[in-house]
């Protein structure tokens, strides 16, 4: 029996000649991670472990990115805690206030994720670099405690699903709009537990940023991670921002998979997720006259520099409605250096945007852009659930960046075609 393009890789980190889905093993890691939020409980569990240091300090790497920079006492004693730990171990990727970033958008930038590394991170965001073609998946943060002590954790090998990806993309299209199609497709289980595979010719229509946006949602269909084939373009990343060798692994012909769909990327429109689950997709010309109270662009999942172009884009020589506030957050400091030399943070202040440091800040109701009670936003963030954003009784409808800033303009839940036709 043949097996999957996931399977391979974690047969490989297990020692073993081949694995099945269901089947218990222990696998080396390549890398662990850890935020300001998870990494104080992993530090303080591994401390009642009484081992002599980590496995290796330098495939361990600690972001501080949700509350950073602090914003109350409680989150400067976790960063502290974190800062401390980092210290005492020497651990090289460590990243501070002025390097740190959104950590999912920030790992691949400096080269610490490449194809065919086993990744975990006490955050559930952590799938989005199996658009290298890694496997990387979240866990908690005693597996996190657990994989710096050690090096190694255990996995139940997960089953598959194919997501046969065909035809081009219409204008507007992006990776948000295809993963929340997806969802809404199959539900918020409708992955669960599984590797959710993407191949097809449509793939090379794809860019980097979109694919590692549609990976960093497979966790919001229940997926245990998402994984792309490497291809010339994700080769080309590599070699652009890493040093490090890299493995291609590939599915076998006979490979078994639970379930198998078909997308046309042709078809899609723009596509929105109503409050309060993924799953809850419209296209955008069945949204109907929603009023908007706010507008977020940026997260791990759309934060990075093709996200802020498109937002740019039509933005550019327009102001955000009366009354909705827009809060744009480069997910680096070198995309936001990029943004900067591109003169995209003049056109979103020009807009009647803010632009913040990098942050996760509002995606998780951290700080930032929190909601009060019946406000909406139209965020490109990676959740809705009730409350995530603030008050219980706010909305959140997630979109892409194009979405977002069309919305910004009309004050109202808008889709890029009837601004950018203006």
């Amino acid at each position: 029996m043949g097996m999957t393009m996931t399977q391979k890789i974690l047969a490989a980190h297990a020692g073993l000649p081949s694995v099945s889905a269901g089947q218990l093993i222990e696998a080396d890691l390549d890398l662990v991670l850890g935020n300001d939020i998870t990494s104080p409980v992993a530090i303080h569990e591994i401390e009642k472990m009484k081992v002599d240091g980590v496995f290796d300090r330098d495939k361990i790497a600690l972001v501080l990115d949700h509350f950073v920079p602090n914003k109350d006492i409680k989150s400067a004693q976790h960063c502290k805690c974190v800062r401390e730990f980092a210290c005492r171990h020497e651990i090289s990727n460590f990243f501070d206030v002025g390097e740190m970033g959104i950590e999912h958008a920030l790992l691949p930038e400096r080269g610490l994720t490449v194809a065919g590394d086993v990744i975990i991170g006490a955050d559930s965001h952590t799938c989005t670099y199996g658009a290298l073609g890694a496997f990387s998946t979240g866990v908690g943060s005693t597996d996190m405690a657990a994989g710096m002590a050690t090096g190694k954790a255990w996995f139940k090998v997960p089953a598959a699903i194919k997501f046969i990806l065909t035809g081009k993309p219409a204008k507007w299209i992006s990776g948000k709009d295809i993963i929340l199609h997806i969802i809404g497709k199959i539900g918020v289980d409708g992955a669960l537990y599984k590797s959710m595979e993407f191949v097809g010719d449509g793939i090379s229509y794809l860019t980097m940023d979109d694919r590692f946006t549609i990976a960093n949602m497979a966790i919001e269909a229940g997926g245990k991670n998402g994984i792309f084939p490497v291809d010339a373009a994700a080769e080309q990343y590599m070699k652009e921002h890493s040093a490090r060798p890299y493995t291609i692994y590939e599915a076998d012909a006979d490979a078994v998979y639970d379930a198998e769909y078909t997308i046309d990327l042709g078809e899609l429109k723009p596509t929105v997720a109503f409050p309060h689950l993924p799953e809850n997709t419209k296209p955008i010309d069945e949204v109907g006259e929603i009023p908007i109270d706010q507008v977020v662009i940026g997260s791990c999942t759309n934060g990075r520099i093709e996200d802020l172009r498109t937002a740019a884009s039509i933005l550019r020589g327009r102001k955000a409605a009366k009354g909705v506030r827009v809060i744009v957050i480069p997910a680096t400091q070198q995309i936001y250096l990029q943004a900067m030399e591109e003169g995209l943070l003049r056109t979103f202040i020009e807009a009647g945007a803010v632009v913040s440091t990098p942050t996760c800040g509002p995606c998780l109701g951290g700080y930032m852009g929190i909601l009060a009670e019946n406000e909406r936003c139209v965020s490109t963030t990676n959740r809705n659930f009730v409350g995530r954003m603030g008050h219980v009784e706010s909305e959140i409808y997630l979109a892409s960046p194009a979405v977002a800033a069309a919305s910004a303009v009309t004050g109202k839940l808008s889709g890029p075609a009837e601004v950018a036709a203006e």
